[in-house]
């Protein structure tokens, strides 16, 4: 988690950490995923970011089995975690859309070319169409469906409270 912090700070993408340290975007991945990281690795990333290897090492210890040991001012607020995890909820949607249009561009050229008398590449377009609206709704904070006002009250409203 630090040097997911670390980068964000900083304002780099995992590919370019991985440039800036000369170490692969897949090493970048698992040492913010928390794992094990090798002494070479980490005097890599503690030159990159100026800070000592100690500070990162108490963190990504080698053949450690208990979690990472938190400074109280490298650990991620609330906020930071939350708007984290908000950003890829949003880019698993766009990805999800991407696939979508991708996809379905396929279908119906297929369907054009094999048997443009029958139109069937509505069938899937509809049906994943809806899968991809309900992912929208889900991620992207539409107040007018299912907001946090919604939700206030269906909460309040399993806890038998009145509002």
């Amino acid at each position: 988690m630090l040097i997911k912090k670390l980068r964000l700070q900083k304002g780099w993408s995992q590919e370019q950490l991985a440039d800036i340290s000369g170490l692969s975007t897949r090493t970048i991945q698992r040492l913010e995923r928390g794992e094990n990281a090798s002494l070479e690795t980490l005097k890599s990333l503690a030159s990159v970011f100026e800070i000592n290897v100690a500070e990162l090492s108490g963190h990504y210890l080698l053949d450690k089995i208990e979690e990472p040991i938190m400074q109280p001012d490298t650990k991620l607020t609330y906020d930071e975690a939350k708007a984290i995890e908000k950003v890829k909820e949003i880019k698993g949607l766009y990805i999800h859309l991407i696939i979508f249009c991708l996809v379905i561009s396929g279908l119906w050229i297929l369907n054009l070319m094999t048997s443009p008398n029958v139109i069937w590449a509505w069938w899937p377009t509809f049906g994943w169409g809806i899968g991809v609206a309900g992912h929208a709704i889900g991620v992207l904070d539409l107040p007018f469906l299912f907001g946090a006002e919604w939700e206030k009250k269906q909460i309040e409203k399993r806890l038998g409270r009145k509002l």
